[in-house]
């Protein structure tokens, strides 16, 4: 297991603000799983225009923000990072589910878990919680392609 912080994130994933949606690695398994948090703050920008009366983070953007960790579980199994001339492809999503409101000063905790790779493409069961408590879950296709 082991850890990432931003400057690790930062090499594998090419997102930037405002669509980085992971903050931290907390554990991570090659070939296995990872858990990833992100600080959901009232400074994100999505906030003014989703229910400024009442800031619940957007579903999708949840989803990108496991798509995100299945990205960097992915790059480091096969011990390879982010570059210019390959891009990593969400593809699909399956059953997901949304169980709860995330709010502005809720921690995200990130939990991806391979389900299996065939040529190329990666399918995960994601989930996304905080407090202990589900808030959404997802089975996620991705893949990498040269540009």
């Amino acid at each position: 297991m082991s850890t990432m912080n931003i400057h690790e994130i930062l090499k594998y994933l090419p997102h930037r603000y405002p669509l980085l949606l992971v903050d931290r690695v907390i554990s991570f398994e090659a070939g296995k799983d990872i858990v990833a948090l992100k600080n959901v703050s009232i400074n994100e920008p999505f906030f003014s225009g989703h229910f400024p009366h009442y800031p619940v983070m957007p579903g999708v953007l949840i989803v990108e923000a496991l798509a995100q960790a299945a990205a960097i579980l992915t790059l480091r199994t096969e011990d390879t990072t982010n570059t210019d001339d390959r891009v990593y492809y969400f593809v699909g999503i399956d059953g997901v589910r949304f169980k709860k409101p995330v709010m502005a000063g809720d921690q995200l905790i990130l939990k991806v878990a391979i389900e299996r790779q065939i040529k190329g493409l990666w399918k995960y069961s994601a989930r996304a919680e905080v407090d202990g408590q589900l808030v959404t879950e997802a089975k996620l296709m991705c893949t990498s392609r040269n540009i």
